[in-house]
């Protein structure tokens, strides 16, 4: 697998000349650790990371006058991957040195972002993802009570567990189908 295959794009980016606060606000928006720093020609001169809003003295109070830039607080250098660089390769990387994320670049172009959480979408696999997804539409509908197990395999969904009567079962298949990937869903009473 490559960094192609995972990165997130388009990416989002700030310049040197961004206010800090710009920046700040940014990373709490899209929730992430971290933003790739690009001149006028989208060429990477930097990362901006959490790190770097808090080192900048932004803070709640409100004790920074505002004109500071993300050029003055960023991290350089910054080591980017191109887009065939392997996932393993980065993800050591990443482990050995501590990387938020790694910003993608072709010929010095950012491209991409590889974050731990494009990371770690490989390894959940889909089946994964819509167990997790009816997991919670399932406790919502039961009142946030555990009834049914849940099982994924191949888009065809098992819920076993106790139905009250056969209006449940029918809402409870309503519910599975309602996620993208469902195939088929087959329910199991257990007593």
């Amino acid at each position: 697998m490559f960094a192609w295959e995972i990165m997130s794009k388009p990416p989002v980016r700030v310049g040197p000349s961004t206010p800090v606060r710009e920046a700040a606000a940014l990373l709490i928006q899209h929730g992430f650790a971290a933003l790739p720093v690009v001149d006028a020609d989208d060429q990477v001169v930097g990362i901006f990371t959490e790190y770097d809003a808090l080192r900048s003295g932004a803070s709640a109070e409100g004790d920074q006058s505002g004109d500071e830039r993300v050029g003055s607080y960023m991290t350089t250098p910054v080591e980017v991957v191109s887009m065939d660089t392997e996932v393993a390769q980065i993800a050591r990387h990443m482990l050995s040195d501590r990387l938020r994320c790694v910003p993608v670049a072709e010929d010095g172009v950012l491209v991409g972002v590889i974050s731990r959480r494009d990371l770690l979408r490989p390894m959940v696999g889909h089946d994964d993802e819509i167990a997790a997804r009816l997991h919670e539409l399932l406790i919502d509908y039961s009142g946030k009570r555990d009834r049914w197990d849940v099982d994924v395999i191949g888009g065809v969904v098992t819920i076993s567990g106790a139905f009250a009567d056969e209006a449940e079962r029918r809402m409870v298949t309503v519910l599975a189908n309602t996620i993208s990937g469902v195939r088929r869903v087959e329910l199991r009473t257990r007593i």
